[in-house]
Order: C-alpha cells, then structure tokens, then sequence
C-alpha cells in the first residue's frame, strides 16, 4: 500500500482516530436533524400552525452560527477531543427538551439550542488535520466531512420508523429522546478513546482567545468585514420572526435584537483589536504570517457550497412535488438522492484535491457549481423527470466535492488557528443558507437556483486571489523553537 493510499479498513492509529470522529460528527448532524422527517407528527402532537412549523426550521439553523465562530475558539484552545465531548453531552439536552415539550414556546426554545450541536463539524476538522499529514489531508477531511454529513439522512431514514415501531401519538418523541441519548452515550466513548494528538507531537493553542490572529493592518480590516454578514445573517432571522414574517416576536423585541447585534459587532472588533493590537506597532516575522485573504475566499466559497446543500435540501422535496405533481413521499424518496451523494462526492473532492492541487480542483468545482445550478433553473414540468434527477444528481456532485476541496485547504492555513478558521468558514455556510432561503421565500424557484449559480460565479472570480498552499507553515513550540510543518 503506497504511503498516498488510505486504509479505510484499519481500526489502528490515524484511521481510528478518523472513524471515530467522523462518527461524532455523524451523531451531531443525527440529532440535529432529529426533527425533520417527523415534522407532521410533531405538529399533530402540539397541535401547530404551519407557520410555528416553519419558525421552527428557521431556529435550528439560528444558533448555528455563531456557536461554528465559538466552538473554533474553544476547539483551539482546549483541545477537540474535550471539546467534542462536551458538545455531545450538553447538545444531548435541547433532544432531551425537544421531545418533553408541550407547547410550542417549550419546542421552540429546544430547537433553538439545538443549533449549537450544528457546530460539532468545526471540531473534527482541527482533530483530523493534528493526526494526517498534508498530502493526505483533503482526502481524510473530505471522508470526515461526507461521512458525519449523512447523519442528516440517516435521521430521515431511520427515525419515522422508530417512532412507528414505539407507537402512539408520543412516538416522535421516544425518537428524538433517543438521538439525545446516543449523543449522550458517544461523548462517553468519545472522550475515552481519543487523544488530541498522535503521540510525541505538539498541540498548538493561539496566544490569546477571544478573536482571530492576523497578520497585518488590511488583514485585520477585512476580518472586520468579513464579519458582517455574520451578524447581518441573525439580523435576517430576527426579521423573519418579525411581524413583518412569521410574526413570532413582537417589533419592539425584534429592535432589541438588531441593537443587541450591533453592540455585540462593536464589542467583537473590540476584542479582535486587543488580540491584534501589536501588529499595528510591528508585523510578525515574515515566517509567522499568513494571509487572511485566504480564509476570506474559503467563506464565499463555501456561503456557496453548503449553504446551497442546506437550503436545496430543504426545499427540493417540494420542488419537485409541485413540478412533476409527486406524491410527498416519491418527491422526498428522490430529493434525498441529493444529500446521498455527500458519501462519496465530499470525499472525492478531497482527494482530487490531494493529487491535482487545492486551486485547479476549487477553480473547476466551482465552475461545474455554477453550470449546474443554471441546468437546475431550467428545469420544468416538460423535462422527463429522470433527467431531472441527473440534473440534481450532478449538481449535487459539484456541490458537495466543493465542501471537500474548500477543508482540504482550511488546516493548511496556520496551524493553531485551524479550529477558528473552520468555524468561520462553517458559519458561512450557514449565514448561505440563512440568504438562500430567505431569497427563496420571495422569488420562483427558477430565479432562486439562478441566484446561487451567479453567487458560484462569485466565487469564482474570489478563487483568483487564492494562493496554493505550499512550502510550510510554522508554529512555536512550548520551548521557544519553531516547528515547521508541511503544507504541500
């Protein structure tokens, strides 16, 4: 076996390091989606309006962004192996509260915290780049990535017949109750079977917590920027819960939120100058820097990869319901072809990566986005719904082996940032989502998959400032040397 090859069969070293991880990852998307094929029972069970269903859908993803910026952060700091653990026991709580709830507010408030678990997919991406080594990197995370991603469907799979197995109008809950047990159960396991890095090697933590290192001046400006839509993101949210929305909140609440948010901003750069105060009287040493520009171009990249994947997920059963006049059950049966795809095209597009080069493979991934979203605009009542299919089939190839090639640049950036760096990059996705579906909510699905495709452009053309990672990256050890380690 070449020294490139992984052996996905061995249980020893690295590779059980990875399968263990891609399965925490896997519960967290489990039970994060615990909620979605049971949707029509729990509104039965509390007897909800269609729009508290729909307020419901927009809180899952709410907390998921900021807590994808504070995960990295506590990823960096303390290690993912306690950190995962943590987020697996404490996420197992808003399951717990979820499926003894009562009425709406008390659903309400467990899907809203349950968002938080949304953020375990940060954690892995700093676990797995501590344990493989740059030229095997982007196939390993892709695994990490597809793997733990199927979670979702493996909920819509496995949970409506649990819920039917157990019975009775309290099915569904005996369900989602079980999601927070396993969580519970794994960060037991987890915990006990890992460790943050191999043996002999050193975990680098940031000298400070509490905002993003940076190199320059113009780094830090774009950082800045680059935090905006973040918080313009909750923004969205606060309004679609606004009167002028699904009128869940009241407006002088909804002003509270957008001040809150504004301060918080404030008070966020605040923090981020005091981390980076010094490089504003003298720039690190050349071998100490890195280009924040990077990162910026990985958040497009993947506010157009996975936040595509979250939004169409969520309405492609209903498209093609209303397109072809399907039943819900065949229309969901395959939409889900979508999402089944992440088992192997997020892998695929790590290890193209791997072997052609971190550019030429996003450059290429990101123009197949753009085509094939166009192809989606098109498609209509007229097409043989085969074809239509394909179409989502293939879209979804480039989509999805788009999110592999993106975490297979993310660790090469700078070592002990890894866990700050992914989780902004995840909050992006979701910040994507969050746009996606709000402009999905004003517009006809045709112009929506066109909205996307000219979002991909978009981040096309930001692809041309990337730089191919190469040579090596450097981290200061406990002693004072610097260790160099290998990006190419």
């Amino acid at each position: 076996m070449s020294n490139d090859s992984l052996n996905l069969f061995s249980f020893a070293g690295k590779i059980r390091v990875l399968h263990l991880t891609w399965i925490a990852f896997f519960i967290t998307f489990f039970a994060w989606f615990n909620h979605a094929p049971l949707l029509m029972a729990i509104a039965d069970g509390l007897s909800l309006t269609s729009e508290q269903v729909k307020t419901l859908l927009i809180l899952n993803v709410a907390l998921t962004i900021p807590a994808r910026v504070i995960i990295g952060m506590l990823t960096d700091k303390y290690g993912p192996r306690l950190t995962y653990s943590l987020l697996l026991a404490v996420g197992s709580i808003p399951c717990f509260i979820f499926a003894l709830a009562d009425n709406f507010m008390q659903a309400a408030l467990g899907r809203f915290l349950l968002g938080f678990i949304g953020a375990g997919f940060v954690v892995g991406i700093r676990m797995v780049s501590e344990w493989f080594p740059a030229k095997q990197l982007g196939t390993a995370e892709g695994i990490y990535g597809g793997w733990g991603n199927f979670g979702s469907a493996a909920a819509a799979m496995t949970l409506p017949t649990i819920a039917l197995l157990v019975g009775g109008a309290d099915g569904w809950r005996y369900a989602i109750g079980i999601t927070g047990a396993i969580a519970l159960v794994y960060s037991v396991i987890y915990y006990r079977s890992v460790t943050d890095t191999p043996k002999g090697s050193t975990y680098f933590k940031p000298k400070k917590i509490g905002g993003m290192e940076v190199s320059s001046p113009s780094d830090f400006a774009l950082l800045l920027i680059m935090k905006l839509p973040m918080y313009a993101a909750l923004a969205l949210l606060a309004w679609k819960l606004s009167p002028a929305g699904v009128g869940m909140l009241l407006q002088p609440v909804v002003i509270a939120i957008y001040v809150s948010l504004a301060v918080l901003y404030v008070f966020d750069a605040k923090k981020c100058y005091e981390i980076n105060r010094e490089i504003f009287i003298k720039l690190p040493e050349p071998i100490h820097r890195y280009r924040f520009k990077q990162v910026a171009v990985l958040n497009i990249l993947y506010f157009a990869t996975f936040g595509s994947e979250l939004a169409v997920v969520s309405m492609l059963p209903l498209f093609f319901s209303e397109t072809f006049t399907l039943d819900p059950v065949k229309a969901g049966l395959l939409a889900s072809a979508y999402a089944f795809m992440n088992l192997m095209s997020r892998p695929a597009g790590g290890l193209i990566s791997d072997r052609f080069g971190r550019k030429s493979t996003l450059l290429i991934l990101t123009a197949g986005l753009a085509l094939g979203y166009l192809a989606m605009s098109m498609i209509n009542a007229e097409w043989p719904l085969y074809m239509a299919v394909a179409a989502a089939m293939a879209c979804s190839f480039f989509v999805q082996s788009g999110e592999g090639a993106v975490f297979a640049v993310v660790p090469l950036i700078k070592r002990r940032l890894t866990g700050q760096i992914a989780g902004m990059t995840g909050a992006y996705g979701n910040v994507g989502a969050v746009f996606y579906l709000t402009v999905l909510s004003m517009v006809s699905y045709q112009t929506f998959f066109l909205v996307i495709a000219g979002t991909a452009v978009l981040g096309f053309v930001t692809l041309l400032f990337l730089e191919e990672p190469e040579g090596q990256m450097a981290e200061v050890m406990p002693d004072g040397s610097v260790s160099l380690i290998d990006v190419a």
